[in-house]
């Protein structure tokens, strides 16, 4: 079974050599009437701007492939059967991964799946990110359940949604960031069992 956090700390050194930041890694696949298609997705940003425009994407796919390319010439698979490998920018109505997001986005509409129900059987959240508690409580505003509270251990999934508030408050974003770079030869392998995701994002 492929190891998604040895992946992660990998891919990591790897955005962060080129100075950036690690918002998500994802792998993840999908079976459609036979034909198996395998993705390692890899969502990283500039600190300063938020986002990657096509060179950075370009520039940290073949850096990533590289690096994995030569731990398997000295015999270290991290992932078995063919995939692909995605790199983008988070965009503006990005994931929210990370504890510090919940706190720098604070006051922006968001939805959220949790791990368990609250309040009977929700699951699904709709509403405002309310900041944060100390070390590890996060707020969160529900439409419908009023003022909650959650770790980030409690939540399956967030992000974040495009409203005219988001878009004003968002750094202007350079439109050949959107791309996305896809290296479907930078990796080999990856098993069906293999297939996880952290962190996936669903409206």
């Amino acid at each position: 079974m492929a190891d998604l956090a040895r992946i992660t700390e990998i891919v990591e050194a790897e955005v962060k050599a080129l100075g950036f930041e690690l918002v998500r890694v994802i792998l993840f696949g999908k079976t459609e009437v036979g034909d198996e298609e395998h993705t390692l997705q890899i969502m990283a940003e500039r600190p300063e701007t938020g986002q990657l425009v096509l060179e950075d994407c370009a520039a940290l796919s073949h850096r990533i492939s590289d690096r994995i390319d030569d731990l398997e010439d000295r015999g270290i698979v991290l992932i078995e059967e063919a995939y692909r490998l995605e790199v983008s920018s988070p965009g503006i109505d990005r994931p929210l991964t990370r504890f510090r997001d919940y706190a720098g986005w604070a006051g922006h509409e968001a939805k959220l799946q949790l791990v368990k129900p609250v309040d009977g059987n929700r699951k699904s959240l709709h509403g405002e990110l309310a900041g944060t508690e100390g070390d590890a409580t996060i707020l969160f505003d529900d439409r419908k359940s009023g003022r909650l509270s959650f770790t980030l251990a409690d939540i399956h999934s967030a992000k974040l949604v495009l409203t005219d508030r988001l878009i004003a408050a968002s750094r202007p974003q350079d439109m050949t960031g959107a791309d996305e770079i896809e290296d479907e030869d930078a990796l080999e392998d990856i098993r069906p069992e293999d297939i996880q995701a952290l962190q996936q994002q669903e409206d």
